[in-house]
């Protein structure tokens, strides 16, 4: 079953916790720890559910066997379930965010571009079952996917500069590059943060973004690796407080024997100027999530990645421990003046004290409009709305098909059959979507199938029969759409339709 929080649990901090609990599960872990073993790093990333969109022949006969040993090598090192365990994720239910590419690491090639491997996520219409796609991008728009959103490489996201964050070889660096042995603080003290505009420098007295993770005595050592991959030894860079805030600050040193230092850069910058500076990748600028959940003790090592748990420093609180069970079996109902049994018997959930003829007659009964014994009624509601719902929700919603066909199977049995209810609604719609994703990947559908309808379109490209043409709403209709249509709110102005 979901886990209840507490009403004064911030939501950052259960949303990464429910991430923690259903994003990676252990039989993932297991499966891909037990391929990379062997030396298969593709059958590692299938296991991830990491589609392998290069080709290794392909590319050695365009850029050398040299850069296909090091490529190759890399892919050796991969640890799948360690990248998406470590991968971006967006409020308030945790997915991967969607439309996004990031850059593992950099090849550089004589006398042609950098090559760079990349991880890319699908479209938010398009993300069921959470699956991300390996590929090689040669930095032009030769090979590019037309149908992906933002195919080139997020510089916010990068982390061909953290490879302790999908590098098995190099997880040991976690806990020294995160800071889990120094000091955080959840806002600069010294470092001001601008107020609104992109790319300006604030007045030192300017307020800060409340609450949020800073890991601000680890920037100036990961803004010193950012310029120095830049080519730059010193000089400005930003970091991204929010939305429409971002802080220009200045590395700088006495000499180089001097650890550097960083600071509120003196003179304001055009914005032009100051959005083609280096910026600080996310991995750098915030805390590690996992640290905020062992310091709040919302959960235990045990529970980490064990590249995870075997880097950092176990510290922090007690784990919260669950609710206590309440007293009594949820497998026993009173019916009848008696307390009956309900159990699996032959792969379906039955009533195991009343007789097969007895539980006919009842169905029957039933079926034609009488009322229902409690015990077939206590099945019913199992199988319509279980406890275990809000688990199977989150484990969909994740991509874990597995895990929550083995969550249904464990209460209701491998035989059952399901019956029209919230529980089935979400394993058809985990379905459909998967059918979304399938059709984003083949190509064949580039952007949302109901996308064109805001522009003035039908769903299928074309113009409308009539003025007042109003599009079906479907499980294609974009959310946006949907909540404008189906709100009750009163419209901005007097006109109406």
């Amino acid at each position: 079953m979901a886990h209840h929080f507490a009403n004064d649990l911030p939501s950052r901090l259960s949303m990464w916790q429910r991430v923690r609990e259903y994003a990676v599960p252990p039989s993932m872990i297991e499966t891909v720890t037990a391929r990379r073993a062997v030396g298969d790093w593709a059958g590692a990333c299938a296991a991830a559910r990491i589609d392998v969109d290069l080709d290794l022949r392909a590319v050695r006969d365009r850029h050398g066997t040299d850069l296909v040993h090091r490529l190759r090598a890399d892919l050796r090192r991969l640890s799948p379930d360690l990248l998406r365990w470590h991968m971006p994720r967006v409020a308030p239910d945790g997915r991967l965010r969607p439309g996004l590419t990031l850059s593992l690491a950099r090849y550089g090639v004589a006398g042609a571009p950098p090559l760079e491997l990349v991880v890319r996520t699908p479209p938010a219409w398009a993300d069921a079952g959470q699956r991300l796609s390996l590929a090689l991008w040669d930095g032009s728009a030769h090979g590019t996917p037309r149908h992906h959103p933002h195919p080139h490489p997020d510089r916010r996201f990068r982390l061909d500069l953290h490879r302790h964050l999908w590098d098995a070889a190099r997880s040991g660096e976690l806990a020294r590059r995160c800071g889990a042995y120094g000091a955080t603080s959840t806002a600069p003290t010294d470092l001001p943060a601008p107020p609104g505009g992109r790319g300006r420098s604030a007045p030192p007295d300017s307020p800060h973004v409340p609450g949020a993770p800073w890991a601000v005595g680890r920037w100036a050592a990961e803004a010193e690796l950012l310029l120095r991959a830049e080519g730059r030894p010193r000089g400005a860079f930003t970091v991204r407080l929010g939305a429409r805030s971002r802080v220009v600050l200045e590395l700088v040193a006495p000499d180089d024997s001097h650890a550097p230092v960083c600071r509120p850069l003196r003179e304001t910058l055009p914005p032009r100027e100051a959005a083609a500076l280096p910026l600080l990748p996310e991995a750098a600028a915030r805390v590690l999530p996992d640290l905020e959940l062992l310091r709040a003790g919302l959960i235990t090592p045990e529970r980490l990645h064990p590249l995870v748990a075997a880097a950092l420093p176990v510290s922090g609180r007690a784990a919260v421990t669950g609710p206590a069970a309440e007293p009594g079996d949820p497998h026993r109902v009173a019916c009848r003046g008696e307390v009956h049994r309900i159990a699996l018997r032959d792969g379906v959930l039955t009533a195991v004290d009343h007789d097969p003829a007895e539980l006919r007659r009842e169905e029957l009964l039933v079926a034609l409009g009488g009322p229902a014994l409690p015990c077939l009624r206590a099945i019913d509601a199992v199988h319509r709305t279980p406890e275990a719902l809000p688990a199977v929700r989150e484990r969909l919603r994740h991509g874990d098909v597995a895990g929550a066909l083995a969550v249904v199977e464990g209460l209701l049995g491998p035989a059952a059959v399901l019956r029209d209810g919230p529980l089935r609604q979400e394993l058809e719609s985990a379905a459909e979507r998967r059918v979304d994703h399938g059709l984003f990947r083949s190509g064949l559908v580039a952007v949302h199938p109901a996308a064109a309808t805001a522009g003035g379109g039908t769903a299928g490209g074309g113009g409308h029969a009539q003025t007042d043409h109003r599009p079906r709403l479907d499980r294609r209709t974009p959310y946006d759409m949907r909540r404008k249509r189906t709100g009750r709110g009163r419209p901005r102005t007097g006109q109406t339709r």
